[in-house]
Order: C-alpha cells, then sequence, then structure tokens
C-alpha cells in the first residue's frame, strides 16, 4: 500500500468520524441558563437553573427525613407543596456553603424541552437559594446544548418515550399525597 493511500484512507475515516460527531450535536437541543421542566409522573412545572459548573442534579427537598431506604420529603408549597417518597439510590457527598455534606440521592424523571430523562438528583433544603432544581451536567450529557446568553428558550412537551441516563433498576412504586 502506498503511503498516499494510506493517508487518504485515514483522511477519510477522520473526517467521517468528525462528520458523525457533527450529526449527533444537531440532535441535541439548545436550551438556555434557566428553563421550565416538568416534574413526572406529577406534572408539576418547576423552573429550573441549568448549571453547567455542576456535576450533579439539585431538587428542593423540604422536611426531609429517610426512612431506611426512602427519602420522603414536601416540594416547595409554590409548587404544589406535594409530599414525595422516593427510593434512595445512593449518597453523596457534596460541596456546599455550608462546607461538606453528605445527601441522599434519587432517580426522577423529568421533561426538559421536547426530552424526557431521568436522572439522579441529590436532596437538598434549597429554600435560600431562587430556583427549586438545578440541573448540572449528568442532566445535560448526550441530549442539550446550553445558549448561555438565553434563557427560557423552549417550553417542556413531554413525549411518550423515556431517554435514560444510564442502566436503570426497576423501581418500586412512587408514593406521593398532598
Amino acid at each position: 500500500m502506498k503511503a498516499g493511500s494510506f493517508i487518504a484512507r485515514i483522511l477519510f475515516v477522520s473526517l467521517l468520524f468528525l462528520t458523525m460527531g457533527a450529526i449527533k450535536d444537531e440532535k441535541k437541543i439548545a436550551i438556555g441558563t434557566v428553563e421550565e421542566v416538568i416534574l413526572l409522573p406529577w406534572n408539576i412545572r418547576l423552573p429550573a437553573r441549568i448549571d453547567t459548573g455542576a456535576a450533579k442534579a439539585s431538587l428542593d427537598a423540604r422536611e426531609l427525613k429517610i426512612h431506611g431506604t426512602v427519602a420522603e420529603f414536601r416540594l416547595p408549597e409554590d409548587y404544589g407543596g406535594m409530599l414525595l417518597s422516593l427510593p434512595i439510590v445512593e449518597w453523596r457527598h457534596v460541596r456546599s456553603s455550608k462546607g461538606r455534606e453528605r445527601r441522599p440521592v434519587v432517580e426522577v424523571d423529568l421533561c426538559i424541552a421536547s426530552k424526557r430523562v431521568r436522572i439522579k438528583a441529590n436532596l437538598n433544603d434549597r429554600s435560600m437559594v431562587k430556583y427549586p432544581i438545578i440541573l448540572g451536567r449528568n442532566a445535560l450529557k448526550g441530549h442539550f446544548i446550553v445558549d448561555v446568553k438565553r434563557s427560557k428558550i423552549i417550553p417542556p412537551v413531554c413525549p411518550d418515550r423515556l431517554d435514560r441516563q444510564g442502566p436503570m433498576e426497576p423501581q418500586p412504586p412512587l408514593q406521593t399525597s398532598k
């Protein structure tokens, strides 16, 4: 094989991979630094702060109580104050303004723009901040591009399909009450 032919093949393959990456990026949805999301299956609308500096999502959990492997908490009154009980999937050490904290992590389904995604979110009382949910890189990866100059670009419209973030275990039924 001639050197020129070998180099041409390498360039062709490289161009093919670059093109595939560009096509993949075209499927990503542009969202702003603040977007409305829907917490599913309860259809609760929340304003979300999109934070590419945060690794993980964080959800406002008032009156948080842990019962074995279940987290019970209330959403803020501004968003219905619903009591939710969700299984804890892990515990995570988080750096915050209070130092390092250990927080329970639950899986929640969200509708963001036209995507329905399941994410892991740590639970924390966010009453002292403006937004009841922060979406970090774990919620954005593979689905969204953030336009930092804009906010509230696309209202949430949920499809039937669920785009899952990694392997999922079957979940026990969710418990809710008012």
